[in-house]
This record gives C-alpha cells, sequence and structure tokens, in this order.
C-alpha cells in the first residue's frame, strides 16, 4: 500500500463570498472556542457599494479571517477583489468550475456562500492566477488596443465592401487598399472624381506598372450613394487609428517598468514589441506563478488535454483558455511560420501531419516555453537552433533504409544501392 500524506486543513479561519451584481452573501467560518472539532459560522448580507464593502471588512478583521474566497462571477468579482485587497485581506479567486455544488442539494445564495467556505478550508480548491495591479492595468489598455484594431478591421472591410458594391475592384488590383495610393483614389472619388483615367494616374511607386489594369478595376458606378457611405466609413477609420496611436502611447508609458523583459520577447524570431507587450500583460513577468513552462502552457490552453479510457487514448481538445492570449500566439506562429527559423521548420512539419490548427497549438506551446524561460531569468537570452536542427538530429542509416523500402514497394523491384558516379 502507497502511504500518503494528508496534512491538516490549511485555514481555521475562513470566509467565502457568493457575489451578485447589487448584493453578496457572505459567511464566515471560525472553531468553535468551546467544543473542539466544531465550527461557529455566521451568514451576512451587504451591499456591493464601497461604503457597504468597507463595513464587510472590517467585520472580516475582526474575525480574524485568514483568507476570503470568492466565485469568478462575470465582472462583479472585480470591484470586491481590489477593495479587499487593498484592504490588507488575502483573497482567493475560484474557478466556477471546480468548486461546483453537489448535484442534488438545494441551491440558493447562503448554502453557495457556506459551500464556498467549505470547500476553502479544507484545501479542496487552489486560488486562480490574479495579476498585480500594474500588470492589470497594462492588460486592460493592450485589450483595449486589440478591441479597437479589430473595429477598425470591420470598417475597413466594410469600405471594401461597399467598394465591390460599385463595381469597383481596387482591392482586386492592389494588395494594400489603405495605403498611400489607394487612400488617394478612395478620398479623390469622394470628392467627386470619377474618371478611372485621372484616378489610375494617382498610383504610386512600383504601383504605376499596373495603370492600365488600374483603369480597368476603378471603371464601374461609384455614385454619390457610395461617396456618402465611404466618407463616414473612412473617418470612423481614421478616429480609430488616432485611438489606437493614443493607447499606444499609454501602453509605452505603463510597460516603462518592464522593459526588459520586452526586450528579451523581442529577441524571439516572430514576436515584435507589440505582441510582447501583450504577452507580457496576459501573462505577466513573474513566473513563479507556474512552476514550470509546461504549467504555464496547461494554464494557456495550449497543451493537449490527456484522455484515456480503459486503455485506450481518445482525442481530447485543449480547451478554451484566454482568448487574448490565444489571439496573440495565433498572431505570433502565423508571423514566424515565414521564417527561416526552428521555430519555422517545426510548424511546416507538423502542419503537414496535424494539419494547420494542431500545427499552431503545438508551436505556440514551443513558444510560451521559450518565454517562460526568458521571463524566468534576467540573464538568458534567445538563441535560434535553426531551419536545419530536425535533419541534423535524423538517423542517416534509419532514414536510407526507410527511402529503400519506400521505392521497393513503389517499383515492385529489389532495390541496391551502390557508390554515387
Amino acid at each position: 500500500m502507497e502511504e500518503i500524506d494528508e496534512s491538516a486543513q490549511p485555514f481555521d479561519r475562513v470566509a467565502a463570498l457568493d457575489i451578485g451584481k447589487a448584493v453578496l452573501t457572505a459567511c464566515v467560518r471560525v472553531p468553535n472556542p468551546d467544543r473542539p472539532g466544531r465550527w461557529c459560522q455566521d451568514v451576512r448580507e451587504y451591499s456591493t457599494l464601497s461604503a457597504s464593502l468597507l463595513e464587510m471588512s472590517d467585520w472580516l478583521r475582526c474575525e480574524q479571517v485568514q483568507v476570503v474566497s470568492m466565485e469568478a462571477t462575470g465582472d462583479y468579482w472585480k470591484p470586491v477583489y481590489y477593495l479587499l485587497e487593498a484592504e490588507g485581506h488575502m483573497c482567493w479567486l475560484l474557478n466556477a468550475k471546480h468548486v461546483k455544488n453537489v448535484p442534488g442539494r438545494a441551491k440558493t445564495d447562503k448554502l453557495d456562500a457556506v459551500w464556498l467556505a467549505k470547500v476553502t478550508e479544507r484545501g479542496m480548491c487552489g486560488p486562480s492566477l490574479v495579476h498585480p495591479k500594474p500588470i492589470r492595468h497594462l492588460r486592460d489598455l493592450t485589450r483595449y488596443r486589440r478591441s479597437l484594431i479589430q473595429e477598425q478591421t470591420r470598417e475597413k472591410q466594410r469600405l471594401e465592401k461597399l467598394l465591390e458594391d460599385a463595381q469597383i475592384k481596387l482591392s482586386s488590383v492592389i494588395s494594400e487598399l489603405f495605403g498611400v495610393s489607394g487612400r488617394q483614389m478612395i478620398e479623390a472619388m469622394i470628392s467627386g472624381q470619377r474618371n478611372p483615367t485621372v484616378l489610375a494616374e494617382m498610383a504610386h511607386g512600383t504601383m504605376r506598372r499596373k495603370i492600365p489594369l488600374l483603369r480597368e478595376a476603378l471603371t464601374g458606378h461609384f455614385e454619390d450613394h457610395h461617396a456618402f457611405l465611404a466618407a463616414r466609413m473612412l473617418t470612423r477609420v481614421d478616429a480609430l487609428s488616432a485611438d489606437i496611436d493614443a493607447v499606444s502611447e499609454q501602453i509605452e508609458e505603463v510597460i516603462a517598468p518592464f522593459a526588459r523583459q520586452v526586450a528579451q520577447l523581442d529577441e524571439i524570431v516572430g514576436i515584435g514589441s507589440r505582441a510582447a507587450q501583450d504577452l507580457i500583460a496576459e501573462i505577466g513577468v513573474d513566473m513563479t506563478r507556474f512552476p514550470t513552462a509546461a504549467h504555464l502552457a496547461s494554464w494557456a490552453k495550449f497543451a493537449p488535454m490527456d484522455k484515456r479510457s480503459a486503455g485506450k487514448g481518445r482525442a481530447a481538445t485543449t480547451g478554451k483558455g484566454n482568448p487574448y492570449l490565444a489571439g496573440t500566439l495565433g498572431e505570433v506562429v502565423a508571423a514566424l511560420s515565414r521564417t527561416d527559423t526552428f521555430l519555422a521548420a517545426r510548424y511546416q512539419r507538423l502542419v503537414k501531419r496535424r494539419g494547420k490548427s494542431r500545427a499552431i497549438v503545438a508551436v505556440g506551446n514551443s513558444v510560451l516555453t521559450v518565454v517562460w524561460h526568458l521571463l524566468s531569468d534576467p540573464e538568458a537570452h534567445f538563441k535560434d537552433l535553426g531551419s536545419g536542427y530536425y535533419e541534423s538530429k535524423i538517423n542517416k542509416a534509419r532514414r536510407q533504409a526507410s527511402l529503400t523500402r519506400q521505392l521497393e514497394q513503389l517499383t515492385g523491384q529489389k532495390v541496391e544501392l551502390g557508390p554515387a558516379a
């Protein structure tokens, strides 16, 4: 028999909060001073307004509560968590899936608060990752910038769709519709210029070689109706560009204390300064929260889940993780896949056998592993293994035998190898 060390309850005095938008239910459980092994509990309701929360904080302090746990309920937990954290309480944010109530039991706010308190005091759950305030502020900015970029992309797509409706096939000829030449042509059409010959002459640089094709692409039925809508869309694109620039400037100020970590991540192929900022905002810079690189990849849902039953392995997804982190890693993998590097070679090998989605997850896992090692060691630097790394590890004799066997199966003849001429 295997001996297992079951430690005692990690906390004696706990509090748990069942949080709603306007009201929360708090349960405090402490040992009974007169009857050892028995517990006393008190359940109270508080408003989620600041004055009421400060009153609850005083109550928790009087009861000498060691830890305050709460479920991650939408965004309603944030003001409560941040206020109690500022008041000096140790707070735990619990994953709702990990503390789900036992099926069949009645469910009320009071019973949920009592259940959370029992789960916490018995060590049946662990806290979720909540970043410190500087990282939270940075994350708010980077996420808002990503939202602005996505909205700007949608507005550009609307304008491209409008041009297609007017039989203006400009996006079929030029690669960047909102570049210098494309933007000048669109503004001229909005101003009233509809002559395709005049519009085509607005091409700059190497695009002038496409002037005959541009004349055909700019021949359509762009009317005042299209001009009105295009002007509104173009104005909105410009306004979003200004907002993105303003948010980016603020991010540069907020991330200044983490300039060294940004420089470290910027060394990784496919990661620029903006991607480095997004990564730090989502995973932080304190890698002690993740014991190993595998823990970081698992937390980000970039590691396959092990699903076995009756001795058989089954296909399993990674689960749903942080969408902002996943989006950044997807962009990084897309960028590095076009380079002459080890990670690009790994992507090309995997995409042939496993498909694009699985290759992105696998290479994203490798990127997170590199990120973890860099952020764990201030002196560490990224060194690419090279695109020929896999080829250098191949057993040539084994590879030769495999290719010979394939050729024999293909031709149906005996193949003998000899020295090259």
